[in-house]
């Protein structure tokens, strides 16, 4: 199946001079998600993963998903003051601005071994943010997940983790 032909480019989203590879056309195609889903998780099938760990909001769609998938759990990490106990946080630097990504302080307690997944990699920046995030609450990344990488924007020499980085799409 063509993964390719269900993305959409939108011009200067959400900013000028950023082309946003829009997911929601695959998403919206039953065919096209699930097979999105099983090539996501294929190379972590047998990684002992307790929980994926998806980054907000995209990372949701398919994190969640990822773990139906692979009999997990899943936690989200969110933007800042969306959970509602205690929660640890990191700031980052994105290509266009600057974010914060939160966890529970107790979610990976009694299930380290995690599997980050977001939609979209660019520069890395989230990534590098989750990776962080990850280890300040005590779990371990095992991988990581995205749907489609940018790879002419290199986001992949962040990923510092001696653990695969798998993308379902590369895009030049």
């Amino acid at each position: 199946m063509d993964l390719y032909a269900r993305l959409r480019d939108v011009a200067d989203f959400p900013s000028p001079g950023i082309a946003f590879k829009d997911v929601t056309p695959l998403l919206a195609d039953p065919a096209a998600f699930a097979e999105s889903i099983a090539r996501l998780v294929a190379p972590f099938r047998d990684a002992g993963v307790d929980v994926v760990a998806g980054i907000e909001a995209r990372g949701f769609v398919f994190g969640s998903a990822a773990a139906l998938a692979l009999g997990c759990g899943f936690v989200p990490l969110r933007k800042p003051g969306k959970l509602p106990a205690a929660a640890l946080g990191v700031d980052y630097a994105l290509e266009y601005g600057s974010d914060r990504i939160e966890v529970h302080a107790d979610a990976f307690a009694g299930r380290g071994r995690v599997l980050l997944v977001d939609d979209v990699l660019a520069t890395g920046g989230t990534l590098a943010a989750a990776v962080r995030l990850v280890a300040q609450a005590g779990g371990k990344v095992v991988g990581g997940a995205v749907l489609v990488e940018l790879d002419a924007l290199g986001g992949r020499a962040r990923w510092v983790v001696p653990a695969p980085l798998h993308a379902v799409l590369h895009i030049a």
